[in-house]
């Protein structure tokens, strides 16, 4: 496996996409207990302002990974391969710029943002960073998740 270091800050993977399915935000909405009817029933979505069924905060994370972007495919792109506990979900945040609601087609475009080492190099910590956008371009939202490389393993 090799050393992530600073150098690969800034790389850039391959884009993915995905179309935000109607059924598919419902389905999300119920499994995490969501009850607001902007998720399950379009005139209330509308009639709350909304294009189509907006998704829940989270469902981006999903989408990008329904569109092909495996949950640790940068890492195995980076020559980092997981198994026994080497990778660690640290966490995430998304801001979101412009609802992204059922019926848009989303392109992912991600890049590492951060590579640092704690604990003497024990631990080093991939920051990527992705943005979504709609099929004419306009940015929706920006992912920023960290992922945890144990090196003692």
């Amino acid at each position: 496996m090799p050393t992530l270091d600073r150098s690969f800050i800034g790389r850039q993977f391959p884009l993915s996409y995905a179309t935000v399915e109607a059924e598919a935000v419902r389905r999300f909405a119920q499994a995490i207990g969501e009850t607001d009817p902007v998720f399950f029933d379009e005139t209330a979505a509308r009639a709350a302002g909304y294009r189509s069924l907006p998704i829940p905060p989270t469902y981006a994370f999903c989408l990008k990974h329904l569109g092909g972007s495996a949950p640790d495919g940068a890492l195995r792109a980076l020559g980092v391969e997981g198994g026994s506990g080497k990778l660690l979900h640290a966490e995430q945040a998304f801001e979101y710029l412009e609802p992204i609601c059922a019926g848009d087609e989303l392109c992912f475009s991600e890049h590492v943002a951060d590579v640092y080492d704690k604990k003497g190099g024990a631990l080093t910590f991939v920051v990527l960073e992705t943005q979504v956008a709609d099929a004419a371009g306009r940015v929706l939202a920006l992912i920023r998740h960290t992922e945890v490389i144990r090196n003692d393993l």
